[in-house]
């Protein structure tokens, strides 16, 4: 399990058309936000996608930087980022599910073809959405076990907005005995 203030797991990925993405080099000005999707096959993700498009100049303007990956092939990803139509919008791909596992992604087998007509791959990973600070540790994350009630764009700038304004801790980072 990945640990508020603690370094979250190496991520290095090739994007779509941004160049290769490495986590430890992104040097945001307030935060990263890593978005991992399950990937082309999921209608909910690109629904998800393209809020988080839409949103994408209200994060850069808090200096927040995005990205958003799958373990899809890069082929699949640039299906996915021609639905979202976000130019801006970096979109890695090629994860590797060991990554995958190590950042608490739950992982699903293929159960053919879904709902949109598009096939699951052999093995892919559930969705999660992180904030890391500049110094690589973990800020925020919640990781879900299906593509159903992801956390919101809109009230996850709200809570940038409150953490800026108010210099708010990550929490949930207490080891101690309980």
């Amino acid at each position: 399990m990945l640990m508020p203030r603690q370094p979250v797991p190496a991520l290095q990925v090739p994007t779509l058309t941004h160049g290769p993405y490495d986590l430890a080099r992104d040097q945001p000005t307030r935060l990263s936000l890593v978005v991992f999707y399950r990937g082309l096959h999921c209608p909910i993700c690109l629904k998800y996608l393209l809020e988080l498009g839409r949103l994408l100049p209200e994060f850069t303007a808090r200096g927040v930087n995005v990205i958003a990956l799958s373990s899809d092939t890069a082929e699949r990803a640039a299906a996915m980022a021609g639905k979202l139509g976000a130019p801006g919008l970096r979109v890695g791909h090629s994860l590797s599910l060991a990554t995958a596992r190590a950042w608490g992604l739950y992982l699903s087998t293929s159960r053919g073809t879904t709902s949109i007509g598009v096939e699951e791959p052999a093995l892919f990973s559930e969705p999660g959405v992180f904030l890391v600070r500049p110094d690589g540790t973990l800020y925020y994350g919640a990781v879900q076990t299906m593509p159903f009630a992801r956390p919101h764009f809109d009230e996850l700038l709200g809570a940038i907005d409150f953490a800026i304004a108010k210099d708010y801790p990550a929490r949930g980072e207490y080891l101690g005995e309980v």
